[in-house]
């Protein structure tokens, strides 16, 4: 049995915890959160122990794996001082604040003798799964383009109602929902090489409620398609609009979007329309049985620490750009 640490006991480390203790090789041993009464009762619904630091936890507990899901400003500092302690780290996305700090994690994870993943879950996800599987196999011919829209009526959600999600310095959709979405491409089309976006933001120290941009997709040497194939980016926040996540895919012979984070349509809006996948699935319990896979010896399925990085390397650009385009391939 592997004994976790859980460092966050919001919404997303509660999601992780019902993993880990569904799990038949998990258990929840310990949980941290600086609001004090929290993590106790986080703790006590888990028969764990709670913790407000996670050194202090770190030190005291003989942890087989650590669970980060807290502000991303904060990843670096606890997901590295898992590593240090010698303990397997699954990091929340995005990787960090930003990919220079998200370097020196993957930096880590390149030197430590450890298991390491970041919870993108487009690489469990059926409909996604299915949409990577159906561009690889040529069922849209040769893809030509390739969109990102999003629409939120609310930013953050009802759901998420925490002062970081509204800051520029670390929250705003791109970061929190975008993410998933980029992940997503490289998924697709092996890497994002430019990037050029005009951002409007709510507010001086406000997250973005606008984005509008284009970006270029396997284009680089090990590129999944054979030229690059061109994406745009379309976000927008605090409007009357349904909310929105998709991405499509265009080619030459077909069309495949993916909405609501799981449900896979070829043909959309014509008459050959089709639903191929409507199927939700506890991705984060797939996650941690590949961790567990890893744990073992076995060949996993992971998101590196190395990849999301490459991921935010792109979000970055997106801010970074101010309209002109900006290489990403490095």
């Amino acid at each position: 049995m592997y004994d976790v640490g859980i460092v966050g006991c919001g919404v997303i480390g509660t999601r992780l915890a019902e993993s880990f203790a569904e799990h038949p090789d998990t258990t929840v041993a310990a949980a941290c959160d600086v609001d004090a009464e929290r993590a106790e009762s986080f703790a006590a619904e888990r028969d764990a122990t709670a913790y407000t630091d996670h050194g202090t936890m770190l030190a005291a507990e003989d942890l087989d794996v650590l669970y980060v899901g807290v502000p991303p400003v904060h990843h670096r500092e606890i997901a590295g001082a898992g590593l240090e302690a010698g303990v397997n780290v699954i990091c929340e996305k995005p990787i960090a604040e930003d990919a220079e700090t998200g370097a020196e994690l993957a930096a880590m994870e390149a030197e430590a003798d450890l298991v390491t993943a970041v919870n993108l879950p487009f690489r469990y996800t059926p409909g996604f799964v299915e949409l990577r599987e159906r561009v690889a196999a040529g069922d849209v011919g040769e893809p030509r383009r390739v969109s990102l829209d999003f629409r939120f009526p609310q930013w953050p959600r009802e759901w998420q109602d925490v002062d970081w999600l509204r800051s520029r310095e670390q929250g705003g959709p791109t970061r929190e929902v975008g993410t998933h979405f980029l992940f997503g491409v490289r998924e697709l089309f092996g890497g994002i090489d430019r990037v050029s976006a005009e951002v409007q933001y709510a507010g001086p120290d406000a997250c973005e409620e606008s984005v509008v941009g284009w970006f270029e997709a396997g284009g680089d040497a090990g590129g999944a398609v054979d030229r690059p194939v061109h994406g745009t980016i379309d976000l927008l926040t605090d409007h009357e609009q349904p909310e929105e996540n998709a991405i499509t895919v265009t080619g030459t012979e077909g069309e495949l979007t993916l909405t609501e984070w799981f449900r896979l349509t070829a043909n959309p809006g014509t008459d050959a329309e089709e639903e191929l996948c409507a199927e939700r699935e506890s991705t984060t319990l797939t996650l941690v049985d590949e961790f567990v896979t890893a744990l073992e010896g076995g060949d996993a399925d992971l998101v590196s620490f190395a990849e999301a990085t490459a991921v935010q390397r792109v979000v970055d650009a997106v801010f970074d750009s101010g309209g002109d385009p900006v290489d990403t391939s490095t």
